[in-house]
């Protein structure tokens, strides 16, 4: 018993997993999926603390700030995971959300566990990125205790940068100095303290929502289509002759032609046809919209 006292939950022993071994792969297979349905529920108990930091990050975007993910192992290749795809899916720059993460870009690949016990790198980190009071730092730790992490959040906090939290250990909240904590209690993992399972799977669906709902209240998104995306493949290029398509009428091949007079550019394509401009005329309706499509295409601007 006293190891459930002392240990964060991140570390404590799942007494539903403990015969695991004994089970058959279906049971196994069985469980383990039993314990992931648990994630979702503990994601959603953080809606208010997760949308508080969506409206900081927002409002920090609009003032030509940006946004960074700091991390080890497990959390910090999940926050570089969420920015690198930023770019493509919301036509963004890469500078604008970044992740960090201890040990560098080998240990994106490779296991660097022991970088993450070293605060002073972590403050090192937020210098090298040349964090400002601009920016918000978000700091990822499953058990909420990395000394990496916490490195770089006091070094942010020093620079007047805003910052958020994202641990999935109740127990190491009070010990968090952060803006906004964001705390998914997921339970012990199915394998004791491998918190690339449930903790990870959390840290993800949080991470997912706070990108994708600040690039949605940015207007990088009309409806539930991605009209700032960045073609830089194939998949992507077919995609915005179909966005194109589905909201003109036009067929593939002239909703081909709009896209190229528009750059490859959706939303100015779009605006072209609605508008009935050139695509000059086309940007500067947007600009004007503050880049928001669906304001573009209703009012007079």
């Amino acid at each position: 018993m006293t190891e459930h006292r002392t240990l964060p939950t991140t570390e404590k022993r799942n007494r539903r997993t403990e015969k695991i071994d004994e089970m058959s792969t279906g049971q196994i297979v069985d469980l383990i999926n039993a314990e992931d349905s648990l994630v979702p529920a503990a994601v959603a108990k953080q809606r208010r603390s997760i949308a508080a930091a969506v409206d900081l990050i927002v409002e920090r975007f609009r003032k030509e700030g940006r946004l960074f993910y700091v991390g080890a192992g497990t959390s910090g290749r999940l926050g570089v995971l969420d920015a690198s795809e930023c770019p493509p899916t919301f036509g963004v720059s890469p500078s604008m959300v970044q992740g960090i993460i201890a040990g560098g870009r080998s240990a994106l690949v490779r296991s660097a566990e022991g970088a993450e016990d070293h605060p002073d790198r972590g403050a090192e980190a937020i210098d090298k990125k040349k964090v400002n009071s601009k920016d918000v730092v978000v700091g990822l730790a499953a058990c909420g205790m990395t000394p990496y992490v916490h490195g770089a959040l006091k070094r942010a906090r020093s620079i007047g940068a805003a910052t958020v939290f994202v641990t999935c250990a109740p127990e190491a909240v009070k010990h968090i100095p952060a803006d906004i904590i964001i705390n998914p209690v997921v339970g012990p993992e199915v394998v004791t303290g491998s918190t690339r399972m449930k903790a990870g799977t959390a840290t993800k669906l949080v991470l997912n929502t706070l990108t994708t709902a600040a690039m949605i209240k940015l207007g990088k998104v009309y409806g539930n289509l991605m009209v700032d995306l960045r073609a830089s493949n194939e998949k992507l290029r077919d995609r915005s002759i179909r966005i194109v398509m589905q909201m003109t009428g036009l067929s593939r091949a002239k909703a081909g032609k709009l896209l190229a007079d528009a750059k490859g550019k959706v939303k100015t394509a779009l605006v072209m046809h609605a508008r009935k401009v050139d695509a000059s005329a086309a940007e500067k309706i947007l600009d004007r919209a503050g880049q928001f499509l669906r304001k573009a295409l209703k009012e007079n601007l």
